[in-house]
């Protein structure tokens, strides 16, 4: 990526940004592009971010700290007005609101009922990134519709992006961090996130439960990791996870019959985990049941929400 543009002399910026919208928007998509690392997992299904996850991209000129969000929706159990808190929080530590659109969508009416529904009103600045510009036949279709939201008055600026292509990216992040406060880094320019390796390696085993399974069963699932052992070589580094499920019948389809289907889960989550740790990795899994822990708010305490 480009570095963020500055005027000669001018101080350097440095501040916290929500990135926020609807599910499957991109949200996840860009943060990993922005900080050139997989922070946060990204599947096809929605519901994907659970907790915020922290990235700092840092330049010459500024340092942005971005914090990627569950997607807003209407809470149907306790976990999910769990993750609109993370949402709530980000909005309130912020200094600008990245909200992201649907191109193929873009309406903020099904915000109603969500922290976002008063993104007019919002006494931070807010700039719009309409996502998924590379998936429309006509791009010009944008032109209209990025004229509605700027006549709104809400937005300080309006921007057309793909964020898994990258169309457009550098000139939001110039757009960004030109408006950040002026001050000094707020964290080590060489970092990238702040959150331990465990809670990476948990997500990367959750991806694969998202991607690999059906229906209610990756909704129904948490991660834990248990035991995090780092090994000189040639010894391997050990890993040890629970994967939680609600119900006796849940354990059984991750498990499979002769235990293939938490094998191959097992192989393809050690394979990204190595990746991610650089590493060799020995990956334990355990399935445990937990009785409806996703409206148990001890349950939800225990597993950091």
């Amino acid at each position: 990526m480009a570095p963020v543009q500055q005027e000669t002399g001018s101080a350097f910026r440095t501040g916290y940004v929500a990135i926020v919208g609807e599910p499957n928007v991109g949200k996840s998509t860009l943060i990993n592009r922005l900080v050139g690392a997989k922070l946060s997992i990204v599947t096809s299904k929605p519901q994907t971010t659970r907790k915020s996850v922290l990235g700092i991209m840092t330049t010459d000129a500024a340092q942005m700290i971005f914090l990627d969000t569950p997607g807003v929706l209407t809470p149907h159990y306790l976990l999910q007005q769990k993750m609109l808190g993370y949402v709530e929080t980000a909005l309130t530590d912020c200094d600008i609101v990245l909200l992201m659109l649907d191109a193929n969508a873009p309406d903020l009416e099904r915000l109603a009922a969500t922290p976002l529904e008063g993104v007019a009103g919002f006494r931070k600045p807010v700039v719009l990134a309409i996502n998924k510009v590379d998936t429309l036949h006509d791009k010009k279709v944008m032109l209209p519709v990025m004229e509605r939201f700027m006549n709104m008055g809400a937005f300080l600026d309006v921007i057309p992006i793909s964020a898994k292509h990258g169309d457009n990216v550098d000139a939001l992040m110039n757009l960004i961090a030109g408006h950040l406060p002026e001050g000094p880094p707020l964290y080590d320019p060489e970092l990238i996130s702040q959150q331990p390796q465990r809670f990476f390696v948990s997500e990367l085993i959750r991806e694969q439960v998202l991607k690999l399974y059906k229906q209610e069963i990756p909704y129904s699932v948490e991660v834990v990791v248990v035991e995090f052992k780092e090994r000189e070589a040639p010894a391997k580094t050990f890993i040890s996870a629970e994967i939680v499920v609600e119900r006796e019948t849940q354990k059984r389809i991750v498990i499979g019959q002769k235990g293939e289907a938490l094998k191959r889960l097992g192989e393809r989550a050690r394979a990204n985990v190595e990746e991610f740790l650089e590493v060799p990795v020995y990956l334990e899994l355990f399935v445990k049941v937990r009785d409806e822990w996703r409206q148990n708010e001890n349950r939800l305490r225990g597993f950091g929400y």
